[in-house]
């Protein structure tokens, strides 16, 4: 699941994350790590323009100081960027950061990347908005020599050069999976050729067949044979039967319903579901999460 507080855009963020801190993400990710989650994660955003902030908030935490801060209060969830900008820096920069990451979680990182989308953001920092797919691409090239086993990575790039240049401590892991989030044409042909996984950007039921179709073709025509985690945002969810307004597009009922609905996910081809849970109070939240790993997630 996307961790609450840490970012508080008004499209999906609930009243109770504004007065809310550090403890309630700590209860949050232990919540996860003890009810059976795969991962928590984390957005990446470095400043929010004034005409969005309204929308957007301008409340999100740094990702590789969220994750790092919840790896040493949990011991078996996984700690996933999603999505980490990362044509907003240096590659070297980013493998940095990441791999001390994954050494001091012991090998628990999912680096999710994307293209961004504030365009000022990119503008601050020097960097081509209008390029940034082109930017991206490289630089997830860039991160798997710099990810890797090598104490001294090398790549030699149109935007990127770099060799004899030693970084440790290395990744715990062999090789960290590089998830590619977005759902236009072009993310969806980032993912198929260049990651691990597919982070979709909340598509509908009703669209996720054909786009899981086009990334499955797309990658055979390159001659990829590597599996591809394949995952899907879940509308809201709310384990029981609510006593308030959960919204009309919230999954609500018995556990049993619940789990029969999110298998049609797998049905598609969905290896990993992201669920999110409609909630008046950070309590109501955990509650929400335990139910569903012990109550749900049987089902699935």
């Amino acid at each position: 699941m996307q961790l609450p507080v840490q970012s508080q855009s008004t499209i999906y963020a609930e009243a109770w994350e504004a007065a809310a801190g550090p403890d309630d993400l700590v209860e949050i990710a232990r919540t996860a790590d003890r009810s059976g989650f795969a991962y928590v994660a984390s957005c990446d955003h470095v400043a929010i323009p004034r005409r969005l902030a309204a929308a957007m908030s301008t409340v999100w935490y740094d990702p590789v100081a969220t994750l790092a801060f919840l790896a040493a209060v949990t011991e078996r969830v996984r700690l996933l960027s999603h999505v980490a900008v990362v044509g907003l820096r240096h590659p070297l920069i980013t493998a940095k950061q990441y791999a001390t990451l994954d050494h001091l979680s012991r090998g628990r990182l999912i680096l999710g990347v994307g293209a961004g989308h504030v365009q000022e953001e990119f503008e601050a920092l020097g960097v081509d908005f209008e390029r940034r797919g082109s930017v991206l691409d490289e630089s997830i090239d860039a991160l798997r020599s710099a990810l890797g086993r090598d104490e001294f990575p090398e790549h030699h790039g149109k935007l990127y050069d770099f060799e004899g240049l030693g970084q440790r401590p290395r990744p715990a892991q062999a090789q960290v999976p590089v998830w590619v989030g977005g759902s236009s044409p072009a993310a969806v042909r980032r993912a198929a050729v260049k990651g691990d996984g597919w982070l979709p950007q909340g598509d509908p039921r009703d669209r996720l067949p054909d786009q899981i179709a086009r990334l499955k073709r797309i990658r055979e025509e390159a001659g990829i044979t590597d599996p591809v985690a394949i995952g899907a945002i879940t509308e809201p969810l709310y384990v029981g039967e609510p006593g308030w307004d959960v919204g009309r597009r919230t999954l609500s009922g018995r556990p049993e319903a619940l789990a029969e609905s999110l298998r049609a996910y797998r049905a598609m081809g969905v290896h990993q579901i992201q669920v999110r849970f409609r909630s008046r109070s950070r309590s109501e939240l955990t509650d929400q999460m335990g139910a569903f790993g012990t109550e749900v997630a049987p089902h699935l």
